[in-house]
Order: C-alpha cells, then structure tokens, then sequence
C-alpha cells in the first residue's frame, strides 16, 4: 500500500513540474536523494551520496553548517555587519544544543499531523512536530561534514531526532548556492527523500542588532523559494511549490541565540517554530 502511495505522490509531482536537466542547464537543483524508495531516508543518504562523489564524511566536533559565513556575501548580504555569535552559531554548529516549541495554525494541524504520520515518521523526514510536547525533551543534532576526494567541503549534514523517541525529525544537507542569474548567494537546503527532494532556497539578510534573516519569498522558477524534485534514472522533474519560510536568528544575552521560524503556504501561516540555540556546556 505504501508503495503504491509514494508512486502516486512522485507522480503528482512529474505532472505539476517540469522536466529538468540536472547535469546542466539546472545544475543548482542538483541535490542528495535517497536512492531505494524503500529504505528509510534518517541519515542513509549521506554515505551513499559520498560514494557517488569518490569522497568522504567527516565527523568533527567543530563543524558549522557553513565553514565560512562570508560565502554568502553579495550585494543584498554584508557577513559583517552579523553579530559574533550568530556567525559562530553557523560555522560551528555542532558547537550547540537546541530546545524547540512549536505551534501550528488550527485550520492546518490536521494535514501537518497526517504528513507527519504517513511520511514523516515512516521514511525518517520531515517529521515535523505537531504537539508543542513532542519537543518537550529538547532536540538533538549532530553536523557532519560532506568532503570530496581532494578534502573540498561539498556541504554539511545536519542531523537533528526527537530526544524522547530518537525519531528523525529533519535530515538535511547545507550549502551556499548561487542561483542562476543572481549575484547573492543563497543558502540552499535539500532535504532527500525516496528518488526526490524537498529544497529551499533562502535569501540571507542582515536584521537588527546583527541578526540573521532567511527567506523563502513568493517567485518565478529559478529564484529563492522550495522546490520538489523527482529523479528517476537519468530523468528528473522540478516543481516550485508555494511554501515560504523565514528565520530570524537573533542573540539573547551575551551567549544565547533564539529563532523564530514561520512556515507559510500562499499567504497563510501555517506553522511557528521557535529554538533556543545554547552552546555545549551552558
């Protein structure tokens, strides 16, 4: 039954999207996938996606999801003007614990809840948490670092489960990514699942006090937003969807950063998240 569910979704997906050349023309949607439609997606990609690219995983205590912030530098971003410990929440990420609390929008809970159930817990993705008890416990995470065979750094794993259950609730790969036509950088976030993924795009802005700003906005294909991509063999498909998210990563203190996640669809919030991002030891 489940098969036959997740052939139906990909291709709803082939149908609404677009057939998309991944090997040049749309090289920027290349991404991570879980090969086996089968198998459960939690952290299995991440060795497999090494093999494919002749390199290795690094397991480093230090690691960011980004190893230098500066990589987004471009007209609309300016790294330093962020505040010290934002930069350092970024570029040693594993360097940091996370608690989190959710709340979704009434009218959308019960489809959050049902992707989670059918999905999210069933393939290791995108679990997303629908009671704000579900994170009661705290979130952990670990980073690990996606290395090619010369020691280049291709991107960053950052693994985050439910402390109570060990479930996964995001396995996703970091990056900085410059998308077609734009002279700003973009932090790109695939998240693979059975023969696709799930990415975003998120233009990087400079708030208030140093903050961080990431954002999803509304826009044409090519641009910062989320996309699902099918790929089948040599074959891919590309859909933009109309999700739109944005973080503001801000300081608390003199140690302490929160965030405050808001996950849209249209012009209707659907979910707030909100972390508090404390450094190990704290």
């Amino acid at each position: 039954m489940w098969s036959s569910i997740d052939r139906g979704t990909r291709r709803y997906w082939k149908t609404v999207g677009r057939q998309v050349d991944l090997a040049s023309e749309h090289a920027w949607l290349r991404a991570p996938i879980s090969a086996d439609p089968q198998a459960t997606v939690a952290d299995n990609w991440l060795a497999t996606e090494a093999q494919r690219v002749g390199g290795r995983v690094a397991r480093d205590p230090d690691a960011g999801l980004l190893p230098d912030i500066d990589a987004l530098a471009g007209p609309g971003f300016d790294p330093a003007r962020l505040h010290p410990t934002v930069r350092d929440f970024y570029e040693h990420t594993a360097r940091w614990r996370m608690e989190a609390w959710v709340q979704w929008t009434p009218v959308f809970a019960p489809g959050g809840a049902l992707i989670t159930r059918l999905f999210g817990r069933r393939v290791g993705q995108l679990a997303l948490p629908v009671r704000p008890l579900d994170t009661a416990r705290g979130i952990d995470s670990r980073v690990e670092t996606l290395l090619d065979a010369d020691g280049t750094h291709r991107g960053a794993a950052w693994l985050r489960t439910a402390r109570a259950t060990g479930e996964y609730i995001y396995s996703g790969f970091y990056r900085a990514t410059r998308l077609p036509g734009s002279a700003q950088p973009s932090v790109h976030v695939s998240f693979p699942m059975p023969l696709g993924t799930v990415q975003v795009f998120l233009r990087p802005e400079v708030g208030a006090d140093g903050a961080l700003r990431l954002v999803s906005p509304p826009g044409p294909f090519g641009a910062d937003g989320a996309y699902v991509t099918i790929v089948e063999g040599a074959r891919a498909w590309a859909a933009r969807v109309p999700l739109h998210e944005r973080f503001d990563v801000y300081p608390d203190g003199a140690r302490l950063l929160r965030t405050d996640h808001t996950l849209a669809l249209g012009r209707a919030t659907a979910l707030r998240l909100h972390y508090l991002l404390v450094p190990m030891g704290t």
